[in-house]
């Protein structure tokens, strides 16, 4: 009876697509999850993404300054759910404007619909490729990726 229960579950997960990873899953493991994991992070070390995203994204300058930390990284002393991170992330501006939107909008429909976010029934934003094309006309350094962080972390927009 179990091998039978075991064995439609498998066909039921084959059916409905459940337990395929997205693209964008698929493009977060080797880029971005080799230090956020499964996107919560490590205390102490490295930020959680998840639950977070979505809420930076509901503005439109929470996509910008999402769009350069993904292009062009990120140092320095950071406040991410109250804890505290002295942090250096990469830029990742050698992935296509659509890879890296498909990375962050599974990372932000994962915490919209998170019982810790404000998900419900609005939808989850959404990172468009245009967001990031726009973001490589105005190239900077990560350190003025910190500086728009902290502008949007004084207007209350940052978790």
């Amino acid at each position: 009876m179990r091998r039978r229960l075991a064995a439609l579950s498998l066909v039921a997960l084959a059916l409905t697509g459940c337990g395929k990873k997205s693209a964008g899953q698929k493009l977060y493991g080797p880029n971005c999850g080799i230090c956020h994991h499964g996107g919560h992070g490590m205390p102490g070390e490295v930020p959680p993404l998840v639950g977070r995203l979505d809420l930076i994204a509901q503005t439109a300058e929470g996509r910008d300054y999402l769009a350069h930390v993904m292009l062009y990284g990120l140092d320095g002393k950071i406040l991410a759910n109250g804890q505290k991170y002295n942090f250096s992330m990469p830029g990742f501006g050698r992935l296509s404007d659509a890879q890296l939107a498909l990375i962050l909008n599974w990372l932000i429909a994962r915490g919209h619909h998170d019982a810790g976010s404000n998900g419900g029934d609005t939808p989850a934003p959404v990172m468009t490729p245009e967001i990031f094309a726009r973001a490589r006309q105005t190239p900077m350094g990560s350190n003025h990726v910190h500086a728009l962080r902290e502008g949007l972390s004084a207007k209350g927009q940052i978790p």
